[in-house]
């Protein structure tokens, strides 16, 4: 997570950028890369995508470098808002493969001792239980947990307000807890 001086840093870095500056962008870009790739992986669930998504987040910061107001957000804030709208975006459209692209799959479950293969099955189920959440509640689980991001910060790249991004993080753990029930992976405590 970055603190006050980093964020000082990415802004002033961003101000050069708006001016022209190529050597900042890319010292912003080397900066923010890792964070960005995190973010759209979060929310994609898909490496290839994120890849794609965090380039075409970059080339937006250059292309509307000028449109960026130090006054009503940080960098980082307008920032990951770019890339947190591109994966929306590119969630709402229809995703076609190529099922001969696919890579085949080696079964070496058998091979692997009891504890490796419950732990490979505990990840994939909350795997599952986070694709099936909607874009907005994955993107407050991969705001908050997996990019470290304050609550601020993330209501701030989600555009809420304090409040409505705690509502909405409450609900998306409620509806990852209820799928880990669903699959047994936890158990549902009653009250007593």
């Amino acid at each position: 997570m970055s603190g006050p001086a980093e964020a000082s840093q990415d802004d002033t870095l961003m101000q050069r950028v708006a001016e022209g500056d190529s050597v900042a962008f890319e010292m912003l870009m080397r900066r923010n890369m890792r964070r960005a790739l995190g973010i759209a992986q979060g929310v994609m669930g898909n490496a290839g995508d994120a890849d794609e998504i965090a380039q075409e987040a970059f080339m937006r910061v250059w292309q509307h470098a000028r449109r960026w107001d130090p006054d009503q957000a940080g960098f980082a804030t307008w920032f990951y808002r770019i890339v947190l709208n591109l994966c929306l975006d590119r969630k709402r459209k229809p995703q076609w493969s190529n099922i001969d692209d696919m890579p085949e799959r080696a079964d070496t479950e058998s091979l692997l001792a009891p504890e490796v293969i419950a732990q490979k099955e505990e990840r994939k189920a909350v795997a599952l239980a986070l694709e099936g959440l909607s874009e907005r509640h994955r993107a407050a689980i991969s705001l908050f947990y997996f990019q470290g991001l304050s609550s601020k910060d993330c209501a701030q790249t989600m555009n809420l307000k304090p409040g409505a991004f705690g509502q909405l993080l409450l609900r998306a753990r409620q509806a990852i807890k209820a799928e880990l029930q669903k699959s047994g992976l936890i158990e549902e405590r009653t009250a007593s």
